[in-house]
């Protein structure tokens, strides 16, 4: 396995995400979209015509997303149907539970899949399970890996999401020894938006930042000595002193987001000038021009005071 712990796999070419619609086997207690749930899923044809719009506007990377996509009896042919359009990379974003059959993998190997990105979020199933809100999830999802492994020979690039919540950043270590037991390619560890469920509960779900550091420094310690690559996200540089190349956020590629009713055409934009806040200390800060700060409803219960500028000693 190659060292990429100071890459990102998906990093390059412009993507295109595609929210196919909201439906979930999970409610995680944390999720970002449970308020959307309502919303119709989306149809067959509305994402055919998008993933050639996206396509045509120089898109080469197509991430599916939701919700859940691998609920939809169609995923197999929209994933088919976007390696035919010339998408070289076609990743699949799930919590991981469809793939414990190994029937469904084969079917999605064979039409194309060709990232894996599965949700995992505790290193026992007590507490994957109450985060997702759902008995059994865990044995699925570490089962769905094992079969993408068995099947595609650990060939297949298999990246890894943990969002980072009150009841397991304490476990993140335990979490990065599971994953590199696993044999996963890359993990990422996530600081949770408060945003849908993790809104709706924000005291029992977000924790303080300094509190974090410790466990997700040691954990990107344990993937690094793995040689497994590695990121974290919406943690800013002035927390992670030494761990700075390790940041997500400079490596993510332009990315176009389309879903019901909305189209946002560089997302990183979204992300900078709206979802995200910075501080006037940060103005004296080494990392200003490449830092997007926490999520913009951090400070609203933890104050800015956490992130002081990290200045050139003279």
């Amino acid at each position: 396995m190659p060292d990429q712990a100071n890459q990102c796999y998906t990093c390059g070419a412009r993507r295109v995400a595609i929210f196919v619609g909201y439906s979930c086997n999970n409610n995680c207690r944390f999720c970002v979209v449970a308020d959307k749930r309502s919303f119709a899923d989306r149809t067959t044809e509305q994402i055919q015509k998008e993933l050639k719009e996206a396509y045509a506007g120089g898109a080469r990377q197509v991430v599916f997303t939701g919700g859940e996509c691998t609920l939809r009896k169609d995923i197999c042919g929209l994933v088919s149907f976007a390696k035919k359009t010339g998408f070289p990379s076609v990743q699949i974003q799930t919590n991981g539970r469809s793939f414990s059959s190994m029937e469904f993998c084969k079917k999605i190997l064979l039409a194309g899949m060709s990232v894996f990105a599965p949700s995992l979020h505790g290193a026992t199933a007590d507490l994957h399970d109450e985060l997702t809100c759902k008995k059994g999830s865990f044995r699925q999802t570490v089962l769905g890996i094992h079969n993408v492994r068995k099947l595609t020979k650990g060939k297949l690039p298999i990246l890894t999401n943990t969002v980072i919540v009150k009841k397991n950043y304490r476990f993140l270590p335990e979490i990065a020894r599971l994953l590199a037991g696993l044999g996963v390619y890359q993990m990422q560890f996530a600081f949770v938006h408060a945003q849908g469920n993790a809104g709706r509960f924000y005291k029992s779900v977000v924790p303080r930042k300094t509190d974090v550091v410790p466990y997700v420094t040691e954990a990107l310690d344990i993937a690094i000595r793995a040689k497994i690559g590695v990121m974290t996200e919406a943690i800013p540089p002035c927390l992670l002193k030494g761990y700075e190349k390790y940041i997500a956020e400079p490596g993510i590629p332009s990315t176009e987001v389309r879903e019901q009713g909305r189209l946002v055409e560089r997302f990183e934009d979204v992300r900078m000038h709206e979802a995200k806040i910075k501080f006037p200390q940060c103005r004296r800060c080494r990392y200003d021009s490449i830092c997007e700060g926490p999520w913009r409803e951090y400070p609203v219960f933890y104050g800015n005071k956490e992130f002081q500028p990290v200045t050139i000693k003279k």
